[in-house]
């Protein structure tokens, strides 16, 4: 598993492949790349990100087009932890300082990095399509995909839940639970939370040794009665 400690020994391309990325919140093409940011993702950097599992590249026809990985996301949202890498210069070390005042503004706020950088269907341009040429005629907009119920937001966090516990009644962080959806809308994930609180073999605390909680995991807390949780765990009844 790589860690921030690992930043130092990437290059500046590929820590900036990994912050666009990030915040894009998508597949990328080398050519969208170029044209967001200037660079492409290619040779030694492309088969270092790859062989980390930081970025998953699709070699299947060209361009080549370029995703984060679980483990990318992980590192990109720590990249500020660590010392930029010294190769960088100055416009590295800003981008860091840019990361790091980010992070914070996203813990106070309690928001994700996914949640944030999320993209919708009309800011995401499909793979491959420039972002400055004229849209190509559409059919008209689907209607509003109706709002997902109560009970199926429960079904997806059991879900995830199962998918991250290493046994039944195990603890799991909800940062981790909130990677695994973070498609789902964080008000009707957080009423979730809180509804399942209710079940008998559902639950949520905060962990106690709050000096031992990352940015992440406050920024994902689920605040229930005047105290924030960051632990769920679900068993038998």
């Amino acid at each position: 598993m790589t860690s921030p400690a690992d930043v130092p020994h990437l290059t500046p391309n590929q820590i900036n492949a990994l912050v666009v990325l990030m915040v894009e919140a998508r597949r990328l093409t080398n050519v969208e790349l170029r044209e967001l940011a200037g660079f492409t993702l290619t040779g030694k950097d492309n088969t270092k990100l790859v062989d980390l599992g930081l970025v998953d590249t699709d070699r299947t026809h060209r361009p080549f087009a370029h995703e984060l990985t679980d483990e990318g996301w992980r590192v990109a949202r720590q990249l500020h932890t660590s010392p930029p890498p010294k190769q960088g210069g100055s416009t590295t070390r800003s981008l860091f300082v840019v990361l790091s005042n980010l992070h914070r503004s996203l813990d106070r706020l309690r928001v994700s990095h996914g949640d944030f950088f999320k993209q919708t269907g009309a800011t995401a341009p499909a793979a491959g399509e420039s972002r400055h040429e004229a849209p190509a005629p559409s059919a008209p907009a689907p209607a509003a995909a109706a709002p997902v119920s109560a009970a199926e937001v429960e079904a997806l966090v059991r879900s995830a839940y199962r998918d991250l516990a290493t046994a039944p009644g195990a603890w799991v962080g909800l940062a981790d639970v909130r990677d695994r959806l973070a498609d789902t809308d964080r008000a009707a994930l957080d009423a979730a939370l809180r509804a399942m609180v209710g079940r008998e073999d559902v639950r949520i605390i905060p962990v106690a040794n709050t000096k031992s909680l990352t940015a992440r995991d406050r920024a994902a807390a689920v605040r229930i009665g005047n105290e924030d949780n960051h632990a769920l765990a679900i068993g038998p009844a």
